[in-house]
């Protein structure tokens, strides 16, 4: 039986200056299964994705095997550098089929439904992040970001053209930028404790409600495990529910066990997990 990867449709520009295309999984001309490729260019890099992959008949015989190959064949012949492959938390068929093909979990997103806004600890005074503070908050953002992205995986090529990718999309306008929230957190002295940085409404759910999503949280060196990682993601539910979002959502690198432990405390449940590996 000959298995074959064969398109399903037109190859796709996308707005970020890549391209995707839908396949058919073919046996013997049949189409039994799908996927879909992606290319993002991300710093000059161009980064793969699969999705979709689905079979729908003769499971348990290599047709997903063979989808996620023809895949990376692909996608290295669209020149990514990388690929990823975002799966739900349902399915543990898919991720043991990543793991054997040696894709390693770099990051899973999790998610809660808000009810009541939570109180802040007493004392505890919230301001925004000018413009003034900007830059050397943002400096110190991307640092972390930037080591995040390195020990999961990526060289320090592909994690600082991420990093400065991701950086400049997500906050064009800086501290001025519409629909996310910059705030620190002080306590009862000068220095910060803390910042938060919140992009609202950063889509819609099949229901049609709004999405918030946590971009970081981070507390400064002197002040971490004193329990201020906590007191910011209230905060950040505290500030979803005051512009009407009742869904918030974040990404956590996989290796951050104190992190997944904190969300896990706080009510997130795991939605999906990202496995990625390198292609050249």
């Amino acid at each position: 039986m000959t298995t074959t990867l064969r398109p399903e449709g037109p190859e796709t520009p996308t707005a970020e200056g890549g391209r995707t295309r839908r396949w058919l999984i073919c046996a013997n001309g049949h189409p039994v299964g799908a996927l879909r490729t992606t290319a993002v260019l991300r710093g000059g890099q161009l980064w793969g994705e699969i999705a979709e992959l689905e079979v729908r008949e003769g499971r348990g015989r290599g047709r997903g095997t063979f989808g996620a190959l023809a895949a990376e064949e692909v996608l290295r012949g669209w020149g990514c550098v990388r690929v990823d492959a975002d799966i739900s938390e349902p399915a543990p068929v898919a991720r043991a089929l990543a793991t054997t093909l040696g894709y390693t979990e770099r990051m899973r997103s999790m998610s809660k439904r808000l009810t009541a806004p939570p109180g802040l600890p007493a004392g505890a005074v919230v301001r925004r992040i000018d413009a003034e503070a900007f830059p050397h908050w943002l400096a110190t953002v991307k640092e972390v970001y930037l080591g995040h992205l390195i020990s999961s995986g990526l060289s320090p090529e592909q994690a600082r053209a991420k990093s400065d990718a991701d950086h400049v999309q997500l906050l064009p306008q800086g501290a001025e930028t519409s629909g996310v929230a910059l705030r620190r957190l002080y306590g009862d002295g000068p220095d910060p404790l803390g910042s938060l940085w919140l992009a609202l409404r950063v889509r819609e759910l099949p229901d049609g409600a709004p999405l918030a999503w946590v971009m970081v949280v981070q507390v400064d060196g002197p002040h971490r495990g004193r329990g201020h990682g906590r007191s910011l993601m209230l905060l950040a539910e505290r500030e979803c529910l005051a512009a009407g979002v009742r869904d918030l959502a974040l990404n956590v690198f996989s290796d951050n066990e104190v992190a997944i432990r904190l969300y896990d405390s706080l009510g997130y449940r795991t939605v999906n997990r990202v496995y990625g590996k390198p292609l050249i």
